[in-house]
């Protein structure tokens, strides 16, 4: 909400102006107490408090000061509209700035939006868990301190067929571990072709400087050879990292090292292979007809000491970091220090818990966990809602804009699958006249709604992609919102 405006406003009372003459402008408005009698002020100080209430009057009448002085003559602003808008000041400031959004951009797991949407059950355990004190680490049977791991360890296991697990705060933080428990102060084998860079400077390079290990490049930018790894292996070697370029492809002439060989490789030389996946998924993508992404059970299956992955992506979880893989590698990363600076809070391990839970019902998986859901629907179920839509929000739109529907393309988002797109359906909303500025001025207004709504800008049109709508009257709602200039295409 914006702040009021006070322009050409005049004073109200007289005060010790000279008889005959135009009162000072500060002289005519109405004092503090006056206006923190009105209805508004009072509901503003039942909300907020005196003390803000009272600031938020001051901060509002000097506004009104400034705009009256040199100002022409006219209606002075009444208390009630001056308690209006201190309450009105007070509720912008008020306003939570982490806004649920629509995401209707066609990125399923978008990173600036906060990736997965949690299912209902893990949205009630988290409320569960905020609401009264929980056992996080206490042991009800043994009436001792327990481990907070231990609500997720055997769910873990059992979905990832590993022999340990251990959850951190996310998957940066479970590399990062990792490597300084097992590697600092030794080289660390890598690819050249799997040195990666992710989103906010995340490079692979400046993660092992930080956990004391000194990276060993192999190979050339697209092809590694197991030969390559043979020839690295030193006294000095602490470990095998390989890396999962989840987020790009390199594609042509080249060659890299499956996990399997290099889990042999590393296994007859006493060393550890770590095998970072990235956002990770615990289930086979293409049963839902998804293209394959490794799982994390086939990295155990094949061989690697340590499986590094994402709650918060592929998973559909709440933002964390799995390291699963040999229960003696596993038991010495607990007990590192740094496992206390990176260890998950009970909100989130209520979330994990009944995140994980799922996945022991595949059959009705996808109907249960949003990033699945909004992964699996159909471009013609999507048109359908596209169509149903379309007609409704022109009519909200008026005369300045055209509302059509269009295919569009979704993406995963978060560096899963970054080749892989589906098809998707969508409207697209264009102006009338062809005007940028209108097309900006709606892009920009639905961005200040309440509950915004996030489109992409392509083509000359706003495309809101309709991948990720789990609400449509909620959308028609935004747009009822909307200021009419802006409907009409005149901002």
């Amino acid at each position: 909400m914006s702040e009021p405006s006070f322009a050409g406003v005049r004073a109200q009372d007289a005060g010790d102006a000279p008889s005959g003459a135009a009162a000072p402008e500060s002289r005519r408005l109405p004092s503090v107490d006056a206006v923190l009698k009105t209805d508004a002020a009072r509901a503003a100080r039942d909300r907020h408090g005196r003390a803000a209430a009272t600031a938020a009057v001051r901060t509002v009448l000097d506004g009104a000061r400034a705009a009256a002085r040199g100002a022409a003559p006219a209606q002075p602003p009444q208390a009630e509209a001056l308690g209006a808008a201190a309450l009105a000041l007070l509720e912008a400031a008020a306003a939570p700035s982490l806004k649920p959004v629509i995401n209707l951009t066609g990125t399923v797991l978008h990173t600036n939006l906060g990736r997965a949407i949690l299912a209902e059950e893990a949205v009630a355990a988290a409320t569960a868990a905020m609401r009264q004190a929980v056992a996080l680490e206490f042991d009800l049977g043994g009436g001792k301190r327990g481990e907070r791991d231990d609500h997720v360890r055997a769910l873990l296991l059992e979905l990832t067929g590993a022999e340990a697990a251990t959850v951190v705060n996310n998957n940066a933080a479970a590399v990062l571990i990792t490597l300084n428990t097992l590697a600092a102060g030794t080289e660390s084998i890598v690819s050249r072709g799997e040195l990666i860079e992710i989103g906010g400077a995340f490079r692979m390079p400046e993660i092992m400087a930080r956990a004391g290990t000194r990276l060993r490049e192999i190979g050339t930018t697209n092809r590694t050879h197991l030969r390559d790894y043979e020839a690295a292996l030193t006294p000095e070697t602490g470990l095998i990292l390989k890396v999962h370029t989840s987020n790009y492809r390199i594609e042509g002439f080249t060659a890299e090292v499956p996990a399997r060989a290099l889990a042999d490789l590393a296994r007859s030389h006493g060393v550890p292979l770590v095998n970072d996946l990235g956002s990770g998924t615990l289930c086979d993508l293409s049963a839902y007809g998804l293209v394959h992404e490794p799982t994390v059970r086939e990295a155990v299956a094949e061989g690697a000491d340590i499986v590094t992955f994402s709650g918060d992506k592929l998973l559909g979880g709440p933002q964390t970091g799995f390291i699963v893989g040999r229960a003696e590698l596993i038991a010495r990363i607990n007990k590192n220090p740094m496992k206390r600076a990176l260890r998950v809070d009970k909100i989130r391990l209520a979330a994990l818990e009944a995140t994980l839970k799922l996945y022991r019902d595949p059959d009705r998986l996808a109907a249960r966990l949003p990033t699945l859901r909004f992964l699996t629907r159909t471009a013609a179920d999507l048109a359908a809602e596209a169509e149903r839509l379309a007609p409704e929000i022109a009519a909200r739109l008026g005369a300045g804009f055209t509302v059509s529907v269009v295919a569009c393309r979704s993406q995963i988002g978060s560096g899963a699958l970054p080749l892989e797109t589906l098809a998707s359906a969508g409207l697209a909303l264009r102006p009338a006249g062809g005007s940028g500025r209108a097309l900006a001025g709606l892009s920009d207004a639905l961005r200040r709604l309440p509950v915004p709504v996030i489109g992409r800008v392509e083509d000359q049109a706003l495309v809101l992609d309709l991948r990720c709508l789990d609400d449509g009257a909620a959308l028609l709602a935004a747009f009822d919102a909307l200021p009419g200039e802006v409907r009409h295409g005149l901002a």
